[in-house]
């Protein structure tokens, strides 16, 4: 039970922190579909950290600020080309987030194979290894390991909400996402503020990335993205009704059934049923579909979400 805890908990905190990205740029009327490949970026700019910074052991607190400042940056830094397409030249949102999904997953690949064969030429891999580094974020509590990501969710679901509702910023971003021409009727800048609701999820979705590869093993090869997260997360935001707090709800239930596909082994329960490994791990997306389909009916996004903003249109 404590191992299915540890995996719920780490696999529903990178679903809580790329949902969030998504409810943030969408609240602001932009949708990135490009999370899954904000994910990637970030996992690689946390990776190089890892990999390339000196580590000895002990006491991790400079490596991880090291790691989580790389993910965020790669993770803005990317979603500024969605900022700038969908924002600026107007481009379909669904078709720019789609292709820059397929464009970091091939990019990193590509990047990681010539860094290896540049430090080893008879080495062609796109795996990172980053060793012990990845020790440095995870505490003991007694058989519970307790990775570090796991706390900064929780503190970026808060900060999050508290933006959104507690600050004139949010005031602003949601306004933006509902009714565009009427808050530009008052002087906010639209275009301001969908630029910062996609940058931040740009910053929430890098780290997202680094969580999710920290929370497997101490290589990871980037030719596997990450096995659909980033669409899983937009179906935990949904869910979530666009509300960080429902969203942290919906992001652990997803987390649970992600998990019985690491963990269902320990249970000789689960065993005795022979059922094939590959139907657990089917499991968060086929509930993910279940979910969506009586759900999203009910669902009601911000209003102006998807639509490039228009002075003229009233």
């Amino acid at each position: 039970m404590i191992l299915l805890l540890q995996y719920t908990l780490i696999f529903a905190s990178v679903l809580l922190l790329v949902a969030l990205g998504g409810c943030v740029s969408e609240h602001s009327g932009v949708i990135n579909l490009g999370l899954e490949g904000i994910m990637v970026m970030g996992a690689l700019g946390g990776a190089l950290v890892m990999k390339f910074l000196p580590y000895d052991g002990g006491a991790g607190f400079g490596m991880f600020i090291c790691v989580l400042l790389a993910a965020m940056l790669i993770g803005v830094l990317y979603s500024s080309l969605l900022a700038v397409a969908c924002i600026n030249l107007k481009a379909d949102q669904t078709i720019v987030g789609t292709a820059l999904n397929m464009l970091a997953t091939a990019l990193a690949t590509v990047f990681v194979k010539s860094m290896n064969t540049a430090m080893n030429p008879n080495d062609h891999s796109s795996e990172i290894f980053y060793g012990k580094a990845k020790e440095a974020f995870v505490s003991k509590l007694g058989n519970f390991e307790l990775n570090w990501f796991m706390i900064v969710a929780v503190i970026l679901l808060v900060i999050v909400y508290v933006m959104l509702y507690k600050t004139k910023f949010g005031l602003r971003l949601r306004a933006c996402g509902e009714h565009p021409q009427a808050a530009a009727s008052v002087g906010i800048s639209v275009f301001k503020m969908r630029w910062a609701g996609v940058l931040l999820s740009g910053l929430l979705g890098g780290v997202g990335g680094i969580t999710y590869i920290t929370a497997g093993a101490s290589t990871w090869k980037f030719e596997n993205g990450v096995a659909g997260f980033g669409f899983l997360a937009l179906a935990v935001m949904i869910f979530g009704a666009w509300h960080p707090f429902k969203i942290a709800g919906a992001a652990l239930l997803f987390g649970l059934f992600r998990a019985l596909g690491n963990v269902y082994g320990a249970f000789d329960f689960l065993k005795s049923m022979n059922i094939p490994s590959a139907i657990y791990n089917m499991l968060p997306y086929i509930v993910c579909l279940i979910v969506l389909t009586f759900t999203s009916k009910n669902s009601k996004a911000p209003k102006a979400e998807g639509i490039p903003y228009d002075k003229g249109m009233r």
